[in-house]
C-alpha cells in the first residue's frame, strides 16, 4: 500500500498521507488520514470520520483534543473530500463495511506505526453509524472510547419508508439499479446554516461540503438500510460510548433562525430510540440549541457540548 506524507490543505502543523487501496469497480481507491500532533506525545489520540457529503475541516474540535493531549487524526474516506479522484461516483459505496478498510489502514498507522494505545473513535451522522459497526466487528483492545455526534440511526422522513415492504423493494432495486440516483429535493438550508458565504460562521470546501449535498443512489442508500439494521439488531462495542444530538429536529426548508438551534437533517427521537442498541455502556447528552454537526453550532450550544465532551472524558477516558 503506497502512501505518501505531505503538508495538508489546513496549512501546517497539519499534515496528510494518501493511502492507496485496492480498486474497487471504478478503479483506484485512496483514503487520506489527516494529523496533527499534540504538543507532547502521550500514547492518546482520536480518530474522527466524517459524515455524507462532508469532510474534515473541523479544525476547533481538534483543538479541544490536542489541548488534553490527544494527537488527532481524521480521515477523508474513499470518495469523499481529499479522497476523491475524477473517475469516481462521490460517496459512493455499495456496503458500509468496504469503509472498514479504510479505518484498518488508519488504525494501523495510529496504534502501530505512531504507537497509541489509548485512541477515541469520533464519528459525525453516517460517520456515526460507520464507526460503530466498525468497533463491533473489529474490538480493538487500543479503543478507550467513542463519540458519536448525531449518529445516523435509523431513516427519517415518513414511516411508510421503514416498512417491511419498503425495504424489500429497496434492497431490489439497489441490487438492480445500484448506481440510480433517487429523486429528492434538497433545499440547502443545513448547507447555508453553515457557510460563511451564506450566513454561517464556517469557511470550508463547498466542492467537497456543497450547499446542494451530493445526489443519493438506490445502491448507497441500501446500504445504509443494512447498516441500520445491523444496529437495530444489536452491537456490543464494549468502550465507554458519548452520543451527542441537538435537543430537537426541524423540518425546514425555509432560511430562519430556528434552521440554526435545530438539528434540521436527522430525526432526533430516532437517534434517542437507537442509542443503546451500540453497546452496554452509552451516555446520551443532548444540546438545547445545537446545529445538526454538534461542534458547528453557535457559540454558546458549541460551549454546551464542550461541556458534555469534558464531563464524560473526564469521567470515563481517565
Amino acid at each position: 500500500m503506497g502512501h505518501a506524507q505531505s503538508p495538508d490543505i489546513l496549512g501546517p502543523p497539519w499534515e496528510a498521507e494518501t493511502i492507496t487501496l485496492p480498486p474497487d469497480d471504478e478503479g483506484p481507491v485512496v483514503v487520506t488520514l489527516v494529523r496533527r500532533r499534540a504538543d507532547r506525545p502521550t500514547g492518546r489520540a482520536v480518530l474522527h470520520v466524517h459524515g455524507f457529503a462532508d469532510y474534515f475541516f473541523h479544525t476547533e474540535y481538534a483543538a479541544w483534543w490536542l489541548e488534553r493531549g490527544y494527537d488527532f487524526y481524521a480521515v477523508d474516506l474513499r470518495k469523499y473530500g481529499r479522497s476523491i479522484r475524477p473517475h469516481q461516483t462521490p460517496t459512493y459505496v455499495a456496503d458500509l463495511h468496504e469503509y472498514f478498510a479504510d479505518l484498518d489502514v488508519a488504525w494501523w498507522r495510529i496504534v502501530q506505526r505512531d504507537a497509541h494505545d489509548h485512541v477515541v473513535l469520533s464519528g459525525h451522522s453516517t460517520g456515526g453509524l460507520t464507526v460503530p459497526l466498525w468497533a463491533d466487528a473489529r474490538q480493538p483492545p487500543e479503543l478507550a472510547g467513542v463519540v458519536l455526534n448525531s449518529p445516523w440511526f435509523d431513516l427519517q422522513g415518513a414511516p411508510w419508508m421503514r416498512t417491511p415492504v419498503a425495504g424489500a423493494l429497496l434492497e431490489r432495486l439497489g441490487r438492480a439499479h445500484p448506481h440510480r440516483e433517487i429523486p429528492r429535493d434538497v433545499s440547502g438550508v443545513y448547507g447555508r446554516s453553515l457557510h460563511v458565504d451564506h450566513g454561517g460562521d464556517w469557511e470550508y470546501d463547498l466542492r467537497w461540503k456543497p450547499v446542494e449535498s451530493y445526489p443519493v443512489r438506490l445502491g448507497w442508500l441500501r446500504a445504509i438500510r443494512r447498516g441500520h439494521a445491523e444496529l437495530h439488531a444489536g452491537l456490543s462495542v464494549l468502550a465507554p460510548v458519548l452520543v451527542l444530538t441537538s435537543a430537537s429536529t426541524l423540518h425546514t426548508v425555509e432560511m430562519s433562525d430556528d434552521a440554526h438551534t435545530h438539528d434540521i437533517v436527522l430525526d432526533v427521537p430516532q437517534i434517542r430510540r437507537w442509542t443503546t442498541s451500540v453497546g452496554p455502556h452509552v451516555t446520551y447528552v443532548a444540546i438545547d440549541g445545537a446545529r445538526h454537526d454538534l461542534v458547528l453550532s453557535r457559540p454558546e450550544p458549541r460551549q454546551r457540548v464542550y461541556e458534555a465532551l469534558g464531563r464524560w472524558g473526564g469521567a470515563y477516558l481517565a
